[in-house]
């Protein structure tokens, strides 16, 4: 068995939550009236990225207000976290919905998150970045432009080596306004936000297609043709399977006929990660007629390989996801065993044309968020945040 070195986010974090701590939060919503109250505890859901000097960035959210820190030696130690919105908002950091980081080759860090408003299901996209290696954060702003009070939600956030970025989320202005108009819109709708100044200025929102699914995760890549998206789609009535697109002017492909047909949302999204020579590494969550369960494929160019199964159905495996840095990838999902939840992981060394056995890295009782792969110079890790122990980053050899 491969060696395992884990390692534990110290008391830094534990002390900003008590000085922030009190019964709780309080944040308004948009129209500034009607006050939401958060409980004081940390939420589970939080996000991690390696920058290009190896220094590891962690955003989580505490009493509605975004936290960034960052660790110098792999996640042993980290810094005072430093807050990014100036007032407590009611912050997506649950399941599905949790604040994004990403860095720029430049070092400046990207923030995007979902705003959760006091009407049922709806919510604002919300931005933010460092240009001063995180010691302070611009005034965040709304991304979604529509002006409407709907469903702005699940965003995800990718960069290039350089100053552009892109963020893409489910929108439902397009069914408001069918609805509106006494017709009829099934799903929502997936919208894209472009940079190509570091995040200084936004281009208008751009619609990259109708009728998804409202509210299972969405996912980026960044790749030769720029950035491309991973979501549940619609496919005739309520039949819910991946689709995958470039946001410059790709058309939508399938990832694969599950042919899922069910008229609810799975609350289960997928995960997209870019790998050398342009091949993608998609994985996914399916209990569709032709397939169930926790599957990945790899795509190169118009070549998908064959769905791969992975994961212990029994064990109620889920919520994958999947990092890759030139020939090296790596999966990481949870399961539960009935007494205690497992982070699982595989590795592939050869840009995923094979993989290694299943193995799980950790397990802890309790409340569990999904484990998250990471791989920094030829290093893989996994970043899992659980109730009783923390933040583990646990490095694989």
């Amino acid at each position: 068995m491969a060696r395992r070195t884990i390692l534990l986010l110290g008391g830094l974090l534990a002390a900003a939550g008590l000085a922030l701590a009190g019964a709780h939060a309080q944040a308004r919503g948009a129209d500034g009236g009607k006050e939401m109250a958060m409980p004081s505890r940390p939420t589970l859901a939080v996000s991690a990225v390696f920058d290009g000097a190896g220094r590891l960035w962690l955003a989580r959210v505490e009493n509605g207000t975004l936290l960034v820190s960052h660790s110098d030696d792999g996640g042993q130690n980290f810094s005072a976290p430093v807050a990014v919105n100036p007032a407590p908002e009611n912050i997506g950091a649950e399941g599905e919905n949790r604040p994004k980081i990403a860095v720029a080759g430049n070092g400046t860090i990207h923030l995007s998150w979902t705003l959760l408003l006091p009407q049922p299901y709806t919510g604002e996209v919300r931005y933010s970045r460092s240009t001063d290696g995180g010691r302070t954060f611009s005034v965040p702003v709304t991304l979604n432009d529509d002006g409407r009070l709907s469903s702005h939600r699940f965003d995800s956030l990718i960069v290039d080596g350089g100053g552009r970025l892109a963020v893409v989320w489910l929108d439902g202005r397009d069914r408001d306004a069918a609805r509106e108009k006494g017709e009829k819109f099934s799903g929502v709708s997936l919208y894209a936000a472009r940079s190509d100044d570091d995040g200084a200025h936004f281009r208008r929102n751009e619609k990259i297609t109708a009728h998804t699914c409202e509210c299972c995760r969405t996912a980026l890549a960044w790749t030769k043709d720029g950035p491309v998206a991973l979501w549940r789609n619609l496919y005739g009535t309520n039949v819910r399977d991946f689709a995958l697109a470039k946001l410059d002017g790709g058309e939508v492909r399938r990832l694969a006929d599950d042919d899922w047909a069910i008229d609810a949302c799975p609350h289960h999204g997928g995960g997209l990660a870019g790998g050398a020579d342009g091949v993608l590494h998609a994985v996914w969550y399916t209990q569709g007629k032709n397939r169930q369960g926790l599957f990945y494929r790899r795509i190169e160019g118009d070549t998908l390989s064959a769905p791969m199964a992975f994961g212990n159905a029994q064990a109620q495996a889920g919520h994958a996801t999947v990092a890759a840095a030139g020939d090296k990838a790596l999966i990481a999902w949870r399961e539960f065993d009935g007494n205690a939840y497992g982070a699982m992981v595989l590795q592939s060394g050869d840009n995923g044309k094979s993989w290694g056995a299943a193995r799980r890295i950790a397990a802890t009782e309790g409340a569990a968020d999904y484990p998250l792969p990471l791989i920094h110079n030829g290093r893989a890790h996994v970043l899992w945040h659980t109730r009783h122990h923390g933040v583990r980053v646990i490095a694989l050899d």
